[in-house]
């Protein structure tokens, strides 16, 4: 994947904005008052929130930002004012008296957010002036994007995606609350899971959810819908019947603040730069991934993200449930690309396990690893064991640049996941013979193939644990 030409890009952005304020400082002692904290305050930042932030993305990747929003007359107003000018945001904001900027105060120390404070008095904005803005700035924009959070910018969504169809511009939309049938006509909608329930209700599987937002793309004549899904990364459904799944980043999470502003500012920058939409929600993802490895609201510079897709891997790997595995196989098989798969607890992966996914790997196009999830192990290893948590235990091997897709199993044994994915080649590493390794009679019935690969001498867990005991 290449990082594609920001400055290239207008990007129009619509919304409410919000000024994030922290008060940091140490906590030592407890109120004689109440059984509550005291935070000696230290220092205060302050950082654009909602749309702002959205803007404040787009303009740290390198892209052409225009941002139409409203304000009070107020401080919080001016220091938005003032951060987003300084950043190279062209700004279209309208004081409108009588409104109060929105502020959220979270008083923090030691990197622990104790309590969140609102201050905000919400109005809507006069629509003749949001229409004449969009007016004026339109032209130049490659699209338009939509950062509704309900706070009184985005009353009426059709009246802007009408004005941006009438300019032939692409409207992509991160919504809150309101009914989707309110964005008819959108390109991409970009909810979270919380939003996706509460547009459509709940769902039981994979399967379902995608035949509920192909039936909502068709319902309301949107093209994409776009699924931030937290840990378990971002799935783009597509009106085509195209579903593409992205995993999250193998990476701590460490505050997922502003992730979604950071996600739909990227694929909009992206867009604009030329970009399909797969890669530009594929570079998405990556940034995504980065923000959440900071502290409070922030955004991710074009060098930043373009360090880190020099380093990645394809967007389409990584830990996966076992239904997104069943998509990504089915989709891996159509290509006739060959599906290799291997099993095991790799509890301390050493260099016997990485030497052995290497020859695995080598044998076809793909592998996919199936790790025994912690009771499993324990069940079959003793107690004690694992050493290693399955979800450390999975990102370790998600990060192998051998090791396309890793899930993982309840049961002690893989015969099931076999059962289901029936990989072209099944192996095992270690002094097995093919007629012992689990798994194989399956494979053979449908005329796949079992191998087995030697691991190192002298290298193996049980042997790793043991000399670290006697030590």
């Amino acid at each position: 994947m290449k990082l594609p030409r920001f400055d290239k890009a207008y990007v129009l952005v619509i919304g409410d904005l919000m000024l994030d304020r922290y008060w940091l400082g140490t906590t030592e002692r407890v109120s004689a008052e109440a059984p509550i904290p005291i935070v000696s305050v230290k220092d205060i930042e302050d950082r654009p929130g909602a749309a702002a932030n959205v803007a404040l993305n787009v303009a740290s990747l390198g892209a052409n930002v225009a941002l139409i929003g409203m304000v009070g007359r107020d401080e919080p107003g001016e220091l938005l004012l003032e951060k987003l000018d300084s950043a190279g945001v062209s700004c279209r904001l309208y004081k409108q008296s009588g409104y109060r900027t929105t502020t959220k105060l979270r008083i923090v120390s030691r990197n622990q957010q104790l309590i969140r404070a609102d201050f905000e008095l919400c109005e809507a904005m006069d629509e003749r002036v949001l229409a004449k803005l969009v007016d004026e700035t339109i032209s130049n924009s490659d699209n338009v994007l939509l950062s509704d959070y309900d706070k009184g910018v985005i009353v009426d969504p059709q009246k802007i995606i009408a004005q941006a169809r009438l300019h032939k511009k692409p409207v992509m939309v991160d919504p809150k609350f309101k009914n989707f049938e309110a964005y008819r006509g959108a390109t991409i909608i970009k909810p979270n899971m919380l939003e996706l329930s509460n547009a459509m209700g709940q769902w039981d599987t994979e399967a379902e959810m995608t035949h509920r937002c192909s039936q909502l793309m068709y319902d309301i004549s949107v093209d994409a819908i776009l699924v931030t899904r937290s840990s378990e990364g971002m799935t783009l459904l597509e009106k085509t019947g195209n579903v593409t799944h992205y995993p999250a980043r193998t990476r701590e999470v460490y505050d997922v603040s502003g992730a979604g502003d950071t996600v739909i500012a990227t694929v909009c920058s992206a867009l604009g730069s030329g970009h399909t939409l797969k890669d530009s929600v594929g570079l998405a993802n990556i940034a995504a991934g980065l923000v959440v490895g900071h502290f409070g609201i922030t955004s991710v510079s074009g060098p930043e993200l373009g360090q880190a897709v020099a380093g990645d891997l394809d967007f389409d790997r990584g830990v996966m449930s076992q239904e997104q595995v069943m998509k990504v196989v089915e989709e891996a098989k159509l290509r006739q690309e060959k599906i290799v798969m291997t099993n095991g607890c790799f509890d301390l992966l050493h260099a016997g396990h990485v030497n052995y996914l290497k020859e695995a790997r080598s044998l076809g196009d793909r592998l996919i690893v199936a790790v025994n999830n912690d009771d499993s192990v324990s069940r079959q290893k003793g107690e004690g064991r694992p050493l290693v948590s399955l979800y450390h235990r999975m990102t370790t091997l998600a990060g192998l640049t051998d090791v396309d897709w890793v899930i993982s199993f309840d049961e002690d044994t893989p015969e099931d996941l076999i059962s289901l994915i029936q990989p072209d080649i099944l192996v095992k590493g270690g002094d097995y013979s093919v007629d012992q390794v689990v798994g194989g009679e399956i494979v053979k019935a449908y005329n796949g193939e079992v191998r087995v690969v030697s691991l190192i001498e002298d290298c193996s867990t049980s042997a790793l644990v043991e000399k670290i005991r006697k030590m």
